[in-house]
């Protein structure tokens, strides 16, 4: 096992994940990446159209998470781990799935949160579509 994917999500879950990360990467010698999927940008924010200040909140909003990443990175190579912070936008699982193949990902790892009836419904469950679609093992951590 070459490589390792852990999807975050800034729910609190993430020390987990990292940790499980960790311990993998620790007995294959694997590279861990620490991926985020940020939302895309809406529609009407471009270049030059929409309000300034949704531009900047937008902005802000994506160097923290970025430097979050990069924290997170930094502790794992501390503790002697290969490993990288990516910060993309798009629809999560579908991002996940392609970045997986670009960095011809191994096992990817995923936390997984119990939510009611109304949230399943609306919002669905990021992990179990990550275990439908994939074609590579996924590790389902439970938060």
């Amino acid at each position: 096992m070459k490589n390792i994917l852990v999807a975050l999500d800034f729910d609190d879950g993430e020390q987990l994940l990292i940790d499980k990360a960790y311990e993998l990467a620790s007995a294959f010698k694997s590279k861990v990446w620490l991926l985020h999927v940020s939302a895309p940008d809406p529609d009407f924010i471009g270049y030059d159209v929409g309000p300034q200040y949704i531009r900047d909140t937008r902005a802000s909003d994506l160097r923290s998470e970025h430097q979050q990443l990069q924290t997170f990175a930094n502790g794992l190579k501390e503790k002697g781990i290969d490993a990288e912070g990516l910060l993309i936008q798009g629809a999560t699982i579908e991002m996940v799935l392609t970045e997986s193949k670009k960095l011809n990902i191994d096992l990817i790892i995923t936390g997984h949160q119990e939510h009611n009836f109304l949230y399943r419904a609306f919002v669905g469950s990021v992990s179990s579509e990550i275990v439908k679609k994939s074609k590579m093992p996924v590790l389902v951590v439970p938060l």
